[in-house]
């Protein structure tokens, strides 16, 4: 897990990097730039105000020839926070997801699933084989975002070019 604030003007921010993952609690807010065809998933807790994000790249580490890394693939990375955030405090029966990302930056015409469609069906099968719901979502399309989730609230602020701010 990493720490970076960098030129933040907000201390209470915790920056996610492509690959990462994170957990704080309130007052902290997570955020996670760029999502392109990867997933943002957040999971929280209200009893506690603790919560995770994960920045997935892939759906699992057979679709790279990067090994290691387990916060970088869904299949790793989605059980990892679960694992983190109960160790913390938040058993996973209160914990409460939201997904954004998953898009298809280039297209597609092939008929192929995208990397982006791939990486959400993975996120959404772990949390499914975890048990933890999902309460919010904004994925597909092919329009890059930023979410930002808020500790005391479990608001899922999600920023994109096409769409201006959601709340979900």
């Amino acid at each position: 897990m990493s720490e970076r604030v960098g030129g933040n003007t907000d201390s209470r921010q915790l920056i996610i990097g492509v690959g990462e993952i994170a957990y704080g609690q309130h007052p902290r807010i997570l955020v996670t730039q760029a999502l392109g065809s990867c997933v943002g998933l957040t999971l929280w807790d209200p009893m506690t105000l603790l919560g995770g994000m994960a920045h997935v790249m892939l759906p699992t580490a057979a679709d790279s020839a990067l090994q290691g890394h387990p916060e970088r693939f869904a299949s790793t990375a989605v059980p990892l926070l679960v694992e983190r955030l109960n160790q913390r405090g938040a058993p996973k029966r209160r914990l409460l997801a939201k997904v954004a990302g998953g898009a298809a930056m280039f297209g597609n015409d092939s008929g192929l699933e995208t990397i982006g469609q791939r990486n959400t069906a993975e996120v959404k099968a772990q949390l499914e084989r975890l048990g933890v719901p999902i309460r919010g979502e904004d994925t597909g399309g092919s329009h890059a975002r930023t979410i930002e989730l808020h500790l005391d609230t479990g608001i899922l602020l999600v920023r994109s070019y096409v769409y201006g701010l959601r709340e979900i």
